[in-house]
């Protein structure tokens, strides 16, 4: 087996056996093309099944002089499950990165924004243009319901239940769920569909798609990014933003003000709650006044 077969392979398991999204499929192809990529300069040809432990290591000690612990951590992370194939498909008998010692990082909290923050990038936007209203309620969808850009750009008119307060979501393993939606949202998205969407003639494929660009397409990821970034710039917002961080604020407020986890758990489409619980760390005065509030010795 060539590492061009393996890797055609693995996608295929990745994309069809766990599911993965297109993004995650091509992540974890782009830690393997950097080991095939070190082999080739080295000039060491040598397959996927017999390459051993001391070449890969040598590889992560290269990688290690370029890409801070986290990234390093990934692409062990994303060897380590290619390995684990390979095993699962009976080509090999061993997994040679099993002896890697994965760098010890941080665990890294999110930015977030406040209500301030979010109003003035919100009041930046430019409502006399026809893709003001469509960006308004972009940002609005995104941080109301806190949503993934993926998810927002592949939002489906059919999948609208206003009546009902839901829209639904396809998250990450193509999995769906069933978000709550605020009434002034559903206000927002639906006046960017009966006054300028309208007027857009959809591309094939396209019809249900929600938001738009210009030519009937539906938005890319890194157009969101562009959106978001100039209008913070505008409102003289200077953290370190994109789109994620809407969905890291909304988490946070929901925490904040007493929603139970696991609700926000199945709101933002975790498969494990482990992930959601990085919000309860990131406001520690909030943490503070829930212990002053609720600790059992509080009225001694």
């Amino acid at each position: 087996m060539n590492w061009k077969n393996a890797i055609k392979d693995y996608q295929l398991y990745l994309k069809i056996e766990r599911g993965l999204s297109k993004n995650s499929v091509e992540n974890y192809e782009r830690d393997i093309t950097k080991l095939v990529s070190f082999l080739n300069e080295k000039e060491t040809h040598i397959s996927p099944t017999t390459i051993d432990s001391h070449l890969i290591q040598e590889f992560i000690y290269q990688i290690a002089k370029k890409l801070n612990p986290r990234s390093q951590a990934r692409i062990i992370s994303g060897l380590r499950s290619f390995f684990d194939y390979l095993i699962f498909e009976d080509y090999r008998k061993d997994n040679p990165t099993d002896l890697l010692e994965t760098p010890k990082i941080g665990r890294k909290l999110p930015d977030t924004l406040s209500h301030e923050e979010i109003d003035e990038i919100l009041s930046a936007i430019d409502l006399s243009h026809p893709q003001g209203e469509r960006n308004r309620a972009i940002l609005e969808t995104i941080y109301s319901c806190g949503l993934r850009v993926s998810e927002v750009i592949n939002l489906q008119i059919s999948d609208l239940f206003f009546e009902e307060g839901f829209i639904k979501v396809l998250g990450k393993g193509n999995k769906f769920r069933f978000v709550p939606i605020h009434q002034s949202t559903q206000k927002y998205i639906l006046n960017y569909i009966s006054y300028i969407r309208n007027h857009i003639t959809p591309s094939k494929n396209e019809e249900d798609i929600v938001f738009l660009n210009r030519r009937g397409k539906r938005l890319s990821r890194q157009m969101i990014f562009m959106i978001l970034k100039e209008l913070a710039l505008k409102a003289n917002v200077e953290k370190k933003i994109s789109p994620h961080t809407l969905r890291h604020s909304f988490a946070t407020e929901l925490l904040k003000g007493g929603a139970d986890l696991r609700a926000v758990q199945q709101i933002l489409g975790h498969e494990s709650i482990t992930t959601t619980e990085i919000y309860v760390h990131l406001d520690k005065s909030y943490l503070a006044d829930v212990v002053n509030k609720y600790h059992p010795r509080k009225s001694n």
